[in-house]
């Protein structure tokens, strides 16, 4: 009963009922009906003739008349209790077919309404607007439920406003403090002991995993505020984030191989699509082995552009892949930090999917390595 409609559960609930009141309805003509049949044929045997009541019959026919009638009087119930089942099942059936249409009627302000919430998403939210032309109670429900995503969208918005404040207010002393290291390490200090070179290595090392971490803040707060409307050419655009990427793949041994041929088009941010295979990319060389290898595709299907990045690493658990896109998630702490991974590098990848329409998920994954599939809509955004 859980599983369905308020649609059917109302034509059920209401053939149920009304099935239930033509029974009684039924079972009381019926006891009726067959006590004045019966009292009428012991008043036609049994009446005693009077100048009121006589019934003339011939004397050929006057010993064969009460059989006769008697059988033609069970033959009338017989007709009679059938037709009344026949007529409760033809009603029960009747008004369960027009509870459904008319039910179904009444709840189109409710589809209606669950469909626009449907499409609500973290960048429209304050587009929402309550429809007038409802009856009473949806109406209320509406207003009610535009006030709630006014609230989110308001704290949504400051949230990002705190977060591109700290970001910015972050940048400076984390740039003051960088360029203070690496001055220091220009100059000679010839009395410096071990343990404070490791120290600056150290301060070095977090000082650059702070300034990754603020500016893929900042970017994340900004995303909201960029045109994606621009049309991009995945081939080239993936030539360019290899190209980038080569230094990086060369200093393990991996080679980054492109199997995108041709002009394969999409509509979107070409600054946040350079963003997601750059991600995507980097991660893959990052946690891939010595000597391995970066596959990189985009094909055009029908009306989607599916992306997949290959690498040849040791895969990710299966209990870890609905996790790996939360924010500071990480698979192997220690890797992370040794390659310098802030965790939020496939937070913001599945961020850019979300804000073009569409769908990341990890295709397959194991001891030969991991395929990132990217699905987007050619009219993204």
């Amino acid at each position: 009963m859980k599983r369905l409609s308020l649609q059917w559960r109302l034509t059920l609930m209401t053939a149920v009922l009304i099935a239930a009141t033509c029974i009684f309805l039924n079972l009381a003509l019926s006891r009726a009906g067959m006590f004045y049949m019966d009292k009428l044929g012991q008043a036609i045997f049994h009446q005693t003739p009077t100048a009121d009541f006589m019934i003339s019959i011939p004397d050929a026919d006057v010993e064969q008349l009460p059989p006769d009638f008697e059988i033609q009087i069970d033959d009338t119930k017989k007709i009679f209790t059938l037709s009344s089942w026949l007529i409760t099942l033809l009603i029960t059936l009747a008004s369960g077919c027009i509870t459904y249409f008319v039910s179904g009627y009444a709840l189109r302000p409710l589809r209606s309404f669950s469909g626009r919430i449907a499409q609500i998403q973290a960048e429209n939210l304050t587009q929402y607007q309550a429809e007038e032309q409802q009856i009473p109670e949806f109406q209320a429900l509406s207003h009610s439920f535009e006030a709630m995503v006014r609230r989110l969208s308001d704290a949504f918005s400051s949230l990002q406003e705190f977060n591109g404040n700290a970001a910015h207010e972050f940048r400076t002393p984390l740039a003051m403090m960088q360029a203070q290291l690496e001055l220091y390490e220009e100059m000679p200090h010839p009395d410096m002991d071990a343990e404070t070179v490791e120290l600056l290595a150290m301060l070095k090392e977090q000082t650059e995993r702070l300034s990754k971490l603020v500016k893929t803040l900042l970017e994340m707060s900004e995303m909201n505020t960029i045109e994606r409307a621009d049309a991009v050419e995945l081939t080239a655009l993936i030539e360019e984030v290899l190209a980038d990427l080569s230094p990086m793949a060369e200093k393990r041994q991996i080679s980054l191989l492109q199997e995108a041929t041709g002009e394969v088009l999409l509509q979107g941010s070409d600054i946040l699509l350079y963003r997601l295979l750059f991600n995507l990319v980097e991660n893959a060389i990052r946690y891939n082995k010595e000597g391995g290898a970066v596959r990189v595709s985009a094909e055009e299907r029908a009306d989607t552009v599916e992306i997949l990045v290959q690498d040849t690493g040791s895969g990710i658990p299966e209990a870890d892949r609905e996790t790996i896109f939360q924010p500071f998630f990480r698979v192997d702490k220690s890797r992370s930090r040794a390659y310098g991974g802030v965790g939020l590098g496939l937070t913001l990848v599945r961020k850019i999917v979300e804000l073009h329409g569409g769908t990341i998920r990890i295709a397959e994954s194991g001891e030969g390595g991991t395929t990132f599939a990217v699905c987007l809509p050619c009219g993204a955004a």
